[in-house]
């Protein structure tokens, strides 16, 4: 290690000074495709410009190496600046650039370019985050599930995990969108019927940019209540091809592109974790081991047509550390209550665009997958019967359709969606409901047939200065009479922008969302086979009210404030404990909803939101607050605080661009402590009751009436970047927790154990003799990273 160490610090200190960067890529028109002639094209902040030719096509050549922003002008188009583009001496990246038509070329309103520029149909309540941002962000391991967390509204929580939490909304209510195709599976182990996991699937190294929602949804973006997360892709080299290997905090990667005939490029990675080997060397009880690949192709068939084929996918396995001798407290409980976890996830899609004069059409075609398999040996004990033991898979095979036109200064967005959804499930567990220990065993096969139409019109007035934009959905399924009229689920939505100066604007936006339940909970079924929720399933229901003002001091400084209330109804309450399903979905061992429910449920999240951003080419800010109460009914019409009612949140990131290739930044965030439900000792000390679930029960009778004290910490990270001319070397170090902040978490509760090893017990050995111990967390957490690009 210290050889390793030593040879990072000599790396570290040499320079490279190659200036051979090439970036090539065509300019078009956004509604039509058509290419755009001399075009004025600029390297942002410098005087390097260059023009497009006839066919739109432009290069730049002998360019410093680093991240460089483009910015393009044409009468009578919005003047555009790029994402961030990454520069290197030995490769040439690609990039189209679609400028919109310009209605204010004659106004009295000078429309200067924005890089803080939002889209018509999403005026409020969105975020546009760059490949930049994602690669020097402090403490997330490039993980763009992890970035968003310095965003406003975005809570998160200490345990390593990912789980998206916005505006006080669970991990359940989101959506997430690669190049227009849809992917359910967000992370590595992720939670079924949520979103949370604690490694991202997704690869840094094909994301041009995220634009990231937290209300007033695009009408053609569907099923999600508290954000959606919309991610656009690189394109392959059209020049050569071009290979990268990484060794990162926790997996090795390796990344193809290139070209593949004249109209055809793509990117192709695979990584695979190195966790297992760490965890079992430093005697953690679980032994986790990930791997995934990502794949685009895009062929521009002719100027009218292009079609791109998108495909990520995940293998999982979760193993036990057993043979850990005389194992500490916190590794005991570990053992006792994480089960074995294999799992696999797909999704596969095509896209094919075809443009016209005054738009386009887009088809979707796609299809995704989740295989999840649980189970549990009673004190891992594998001569025993499982404890618990469940294998399920979801499948969808989806189409979609959307139609883009402007007419007469009007965006109007239609679309149809149409799914086949196929859900699985063989679970056999013990339920100890009502003082009784129930077995569980139960099989189903449930296919849903899913429909859904959407439109949405945007137009500005006022000699531009007010930008309206309307929009409506119907959502319905075939499950059962509630889910199957398109009116009970009629989603309407109005979003408006006023501009006060040509600094300031007042933004508002109103809407009403709809999300189908889980289909653990669609499927769940008692042991003759009936499917206990049918008559009772709806969609959950969200009102969502809008209100902000942001002012921007100039175009690289931008200060916002909103307010947001959110209104839930037709929430899922769990009969067994009594809570609001918002609560669940953040455990590693649980599946979200699987259980009878009821769909009376109300809940409401309230707040506001301050960000400042600051978007230099050397230095850049991002500081936001968030004040949020989360709150949700029980069983007996009672709002209690949810599970993420952090109440404040507070995150300052920033990074700065030095000398000779350095870069360093921090991130420091503060989360409130959030709310958690006391265990029911006496219940799990029975050795029936505990031998069930091996692990202690909740006392659901005091949901979420404790609260932990609040979470705090500080990253930092310094990364470093050699350009030579044939190939190119990135090194990062990376510091979580660099304070060292000890978090306390809820007390672990094993059982007392005879000299002898076996387990104490009272009552004529009817109850263990339970024990607590203090559950505190936190470590100095530094990591190395390396990337070479050839």
């Amino acid at each position: 290690m210290k050889y390793y160490i030593l040879i990072i610090i000599l790396l570290f200190t040499i320079n490279s000074f190659a200036q051979n960067g090439t970036i090539k890529g065509k300019i078009s028109d956004a509604e039509n495709n058509d290419a755009l002639p001399f075009a004025n094209i600029v390297i942002f902040g410098t005087n390097i410009g260059t023009t497009s030719d006839f066919d739109g096509n432009f290069t730049f050549t002998g360019l410093k190496p680093g991240y460089k922003k483009i910015q393009v002008s044409f009468i009578g188009y919005k003047k555009t600046t790029s994402e961030n583009i990454l520069v290197s001496n030995n490769n040439s990246p690609y990039i189209e650039i679609q400028l919109e038509q310009d209605d204010n070329v004659l106004s009295e309103i000078i429309i200067k370019t924005d890089p803080f520029k939002k889209k018509d149909e999403a005026i409020i309540s969105m975020q546009s985050i760059g490949v930049k941002e994602i690669e020097s962000n402090p403490g997330s391991n490039r993980d763009i599930s992890r970035v968003i967390q310095s965003f406003p509204g975005v809570g998160s929580t200490p345990a390593f995990r990912n789980d998206v939490i916005i505006r006080g909304g669970g991990p359940s209510e989101n959506r997430f969108f690669l190049d227009d195709v849809e992917i359910p599976v967000l992370n590595h182990f992720s939670t079924q019927g949520a979103s949370g996991g604690p490694v991202g699937i997704i690869n840094a190294d094909f994301i041009r940019s995220v634009d990231f929602y937290s209300s007033s949804f695009p009408a053609a973006k569907y099923n999600a209540l508290s954000g959606i997360l919309d991610f656009k892709q690189k394109d392959g080299s059209k020049d050569r091809t071009n290979y990268q290997a990484a060794l990162g905090a926790s997996e090795t990667a390796l990344t193809v592109d290139g070209p593949v005939g004249e109209k055809t490029s793509y990117i192709f990675s695979v990584r695979r974790s190195y966790l297992q080997f760490l965890f079992s060397a430093i005697g953690l009880p679980f032994l986790p081991t990930f791997n995934d690949y990502q794949l685009k192709v895009k062929t521009n068939i002719d100027k009218k047509n292009t079609f791109t084929l998108i495909s990520i996918g995940s293998l999982d396995n979760l193993t036990l550390n057993s043979g850990i001798d005389n194992p500490t407290a916190s590794q005991e409980y570990i053992l006792s209550q994480i089960p074995i976890n294999n799992q696999w996830s797909y999704t596969i899609g095509g896209v094919y665009k075809h443009f016209f004069d005054k738009g386009y059409h887009t088809l979707v075609l796609s299809r995704n997958m989740l295989n999840n398999e649980f189970y549990k040996y009673p004190d891992n004990n594998e001569n025993l019967a499982k404890s618990f033991d469940y294998n399920s898979s979801e499948a969808e095979n989806k189409l979609r359709y959307e139609y883009h036109i402007k007419k007469s200064s009007v965006k109007y967005i239609y679309s149809v969606n149409l799914e086949y959804a196929d859900y699985t499930n063989q679970t056999s567990q013990q339920i100890y409901v009502n003082n009784l220990l129930i077995n569980s065993k139960y099989e189903t096969d449930l296919n849903v047939f899913k429909y859904g139409f959407s439109g949405q019109a945007s137009k500005r007035f006022l000699e531009n200065r007010l930008l309206i934009s309307l929009g409506v959905r119907l959502d319905g399924n075939d499950y059962n009479k509630n889910t199957q009229n398109l009116f009970n689920q009629a989603s309407p939505r109005i979003s408006a922008s006023y501009t006060l100066t040509p600094q300031t604007a007042l933004n508002t936006g109103v809407g009403r969302y709809f999300q189908q339940a889980t289909y653990t909970t669609l499927g769940y079924r008692n042991n003759s086979g009936a499917l206990v929720n049918e008559d009772a399933v709806k969609f959950i229901g969200l009102n969502q009210f809008n209100l902000g003002v942001e002012h921007k001091f100039t175009e690289k400084i931008l200060l916002s404030v909103e307010g947001f209330y959110k209104d839930y109804f037709q929430y899922p309450i769990d009969l067994i404990t009594g809570a609001s399903l918002a609560n669940s979905g953040a455990d590693y061992s649980s599946v979200a909803g699987a259980s009878p429910v009821k769909f009376s449920g109300k809940g409401r999240a309230v707040g506001f939101e301050i960000l400042n951003r600051w978007n230099f080419e050397d230095f850049s800010l991002l500081a936001s607050y968030t004040f949020v109460r989360s709150l949700f009914t029980d069983t007996n019409n009672t709002y209690i605080p949810s599970s993420w009612d952090s109440k404040n949140l507070l995150t300052i990131t920033g990074s700065k661009e030095l000398k000779n290739n350095w870069r360093i930044g921090l991130k420091w965030r503060f989360v409130g402590g959030l709310p958690y439900t006391p265990y029911d000792l006496t219940t799990s000390s029975y050795v029936d009751v505990w031998n069930a679930k091996g692990q202690a029960y909740f006392n659901f009778a005091q949901l979420n009436s404790n609260r932990f004290k609040a979470f705090h910490q500080l990253d930092l990270r310094v990364d470093k970047n050699f350009f030579f001319n044939k190939w190119s070397l990135m090194l990062y170090i990376d510091i979580q927790n660099a304070y060292n902040f000890q978090n306390k978490s809820q007390d672990y509760i094993i059982r007392e154990k005879n000299p002898d090893g076996t387990y104490q017990t009272t009552n004529n050995g009817t109850q263990y003799v339970l024990k607590r111990v203090a559950s505190e967390s936190g470590t100095v957490l530094p990591s190395v990273g390396v990337m070479i690009k050839f």
